[in-house]
């Protein structure tokens, strides 16, 4: 289900990825973090060189104004609508850390926070740029025949039902249409996800965004431009991107009530000392130092840290995790939903065994007849059969007299007979599959059982091509899609991490998803399913309970990746669309690396939790220490500072690759 890598003509006008993308630094959240993270690191250096202690402490102020100016605006303005969240909360506590002396703490809390907004803010944007740069797969324009048989060259926004088209070789597709006239193969991976070509002649149906092949096709319009296929998957995108809940890292889901505690606390222990007779710079300095080691620092860094120690270790292992709340969600994934083309499979077509029809041809001659005559042609499973044939170092005779008949097949003069190679419709009479009929139309038994072996290819999901020696059927060669070798793995391995069956969930026929469910263990089918059957099955699944991650590559799954829970796409031949919708990416295209991730982001849960427990106890200790007696601020600080250091530690064990391969054996 990758874009195709063929490249349409010079007038189809449209490039076959969306060029558009935000730029790292085109959003201002993206600057204001880089020179708030760029201040810190020049602060921190001149503190650990001893230069002047205003030379430093003027840069990390200057880090809080260049990083923390953002997140306490929308604090305020949160404040305004009369809720609290955790950015002023962090604001305020990194202001009171610098009040005390702890300039360097702020400062790195501060950072934190602007880094964590601006990635959120572009990763938004990418995904809004490839949105809008999936309607570019249509053409601008689009030629219209006219009732005297003239062209013209028309937008294809003013198309209208029933119009009649002419598409050249190589151009894409400018509507939904039915073919009226001529025949030829169409690449409609983008969106169905069938692994190859489908021959189209009168009366089939093409889709907008498509490529032709080396046929000429006249089209009516069935559909206007923003009805179309292509349009709808991006609308479905859209759509699953703004109802889809914001999911949060945990501590932000108790962020409101801890905020509204600790402000509370704090100015009760300021107030209720003062009330009772306490000096002013008493009860001062003890509501500092209860903000201090009551504010969410440690809580935070015992979060973040386990959770972007777990992201580098996968990105070392080739999966690209886009946020420290996706590592948190993966964990949670209770079924993994698998796409077919360019996930279980390679995409790309392969020769999977040829039946012999004749005596007098073996199957290697049989190959070798068909690569000869498929030598010339631009054909995907011509060109399969070559690469076959050459695998097996056949020598192939000198074609002659070759040509091509788009939607056919092709034919030519080898070792002095004519060779036909192509689809069994266009080449076998349209008969029953049995001898008695095929003698009744006058074909002989090997017509028949060429006929019967057709059938029986097709009903396991291969494509049949059928080949002639001077008009008799002498071969069946069959092509499927490459099964990725790590495959079956992958599927038994998701179902001991998720306790569940994954499920297949394919645009490809229901014969072609049913043999590779069997070659790889899966049980759960659902097959010929166009983009919005995608996301209907994952809205299945989810209504049943389950938290389902999506996998796949193509186009046509990107509405399904933004409809799951947690959306991974296959990232070696993926679409753009398709990898700025999806939450991670498997840069190295192993699938293997998809279980082994979620078993990475449990452990890394479990982590959470147990730094959770610490800072609690460290908190929890300090306060009551701060409230039943006087815990001197030196100390509290020394406390709270501890607590963070043990609880960042522990997070940044998971950095070790020995993790990653304990995720890896689960």
């Amino acid at each position: 289900m990758a874009v195709p890598t063929l490249a349409p003509s010079p007038t189809a006008g449209v490039p076959v990825v969306p060029a558009r993308r935000t730029a790292l630094f085109a959003l201002p959240e993206m600057r204001w973090a880089a020179v708030a993270l760029g201040l810190f690191l020049l602060g921190l250096v001149a503190q650990v060189a001893g230069t002047p202690h205003w030379l430093w402490w003027a840069l990390y102020l200057a880090c809080y104004a260049a990083g923390g100016w953002e997140p306490g605006l929308a604090g305020l303005q949160a404040l305004r609508e009369k809720t609290l969240d955790v950015d002023l909360l962090m604001v305020v506590a990194a202001v009171g850390a610098a009040a005390i002396g702890q300039i360097t703490d702020g400062a790195l809390l501060i950072v934190i926070f602007a880094t964590s907004g601006a990635l959120e803010a572009l990763a938004t944007a990418r995904t809004e740029d490839s949105v809008r740069g999936l309607l570019d797969l249509a053409p601008d324009t689009a030629i219209r025949l006219t009732a005297d048989g003239s062209e013209e060259t028309v937008r294809a926004a003013d198309l209208e039902v029933g119009d009649v088209l002419m598409v050249r070789p190589g151009e894409r597709i400018a509507a939904d249409a039915t073919v009226i006239d001529g025949g030829s193969e169409v690449d409609q991976a983008t969106i169905t996800g069938e692994p190859l070509p489908v021959d189209k002649t009168a009366g089939d149906e093409v889709f907008a965004g498509t490529l032709n092949g080396t046929g000429a096709l006249r089209l009516r319009v069935d559909r206007r431009a923003e009805d179309s296929v292509v349009a709808r998957i991006a609308e479905l995108v859209a759509q699953a991107s703004r109802t889809k809940a914001r999911t949060q890292l945990f501590i932000e889901k108790v962020e409101q009530r801890y905020s509204l505690g600790m402000v509370a606390a704090t100015l009760a222990v300021f107030l209720i000392p003062l009330l009772l007779g306490d000096p002013l710079q008493r009860a001062l300095l003890r509501a500092m130092t209860f903000m201090i080691v009551a504010s969410p620092c440690a809580v935070v860094l015992a979060t973040m840290p386990p959770l972007l120690a777990a992201i580098a270790n996968a990105g070392r292992h080739g999966v690209l995790v886009k946020s420290a709340v996706v590592m948190e969600q993966l964990g949670a994934t209770t079924r993994i939903a698998f796409d077919k083309t360019g996930t279980l499979t390679r995409g790309t077509p392969e020769l999977t065994e040829v039946r012999c029809l004749d005596e007098e041809f073996t199957e290697q001659e049989v190959l070798r007849a068909a690569a000869a005559a498929e030598h010339g042609s631009e054909h995907p499973l011509a060109a399969a059969i070559v690469r076959a044939a050459r695998a097996m170092d056949l020598a192939l005779p000198a074609a002659t007299e070759f040509t091509a008949r788009p939607g056919r097949g092709v034919s030519a003069r080898i070792d002095g007979r004519t060779v036909q190679v192509g689809s069994p419709t266009a080449l076998l009479p349209a008969i029953h599959h049995d001898a008695a009929a095929a003698n009744s139309h006058g074909l002989t038994d090997v017509g028949a059982a060429a006929w019967v072996s057709v059938d029986e290819l097709q009903r396991k999901g291969l494509t049949a091509v059928v080949v002639l020696v001077e008009g008799r059927p002498v071969g069946v060669p069959a092509i499927g899609d490459q099964l990725r070798s790590e495959a079956a793995t992958a599927v038994g391995f998701a179902e001991r991490i998720t306790g569940a069956a994954p499920v297949l969930v394919t645009g490809d026929s229901a014969h072609a998803a049913a043999r590779l469910a069997a070659q790889v263990g899966i049980t759960g089918v659902y097959a010929g399913l166009l983009p919005e059957g995608k996301v209907g099955v994952v809205r299945e699944l989810q209504a049943g309970g389950g938290r389902i991650a999506f996998v796949g590559d193509g186009i046509n799954d990107a509405p399904a990746l933004a409809a799951a829970d947690s959306g991974i796409a296959m990232g070696g031949a993926g679409s753009d669309l398709t990898m700025q919708t999806a939450d991670a990416v498997v840069v190295r295209d192993d699938l293997t690396a998809v279980p082994a991730v979620i078993a990475l982001s449990r452990r890394a849960r479990r982590v959470v939790v147990a730094n959770l427990i610490i800072a609690a106890t460290f908190i929890a200790a300090l306060v009551v220490w701060d409230l039943a007696g006087t815990l001197p601020l030196p100390l509290g600080v020394a406390g709270h500072e501890g607590s963070t250091v043990i609880v960042g530690l522990n997070g940044l064990r998971l950095l070790r690759r020995a993790a990653w391969q304990q995720a890896g054996r689960v």
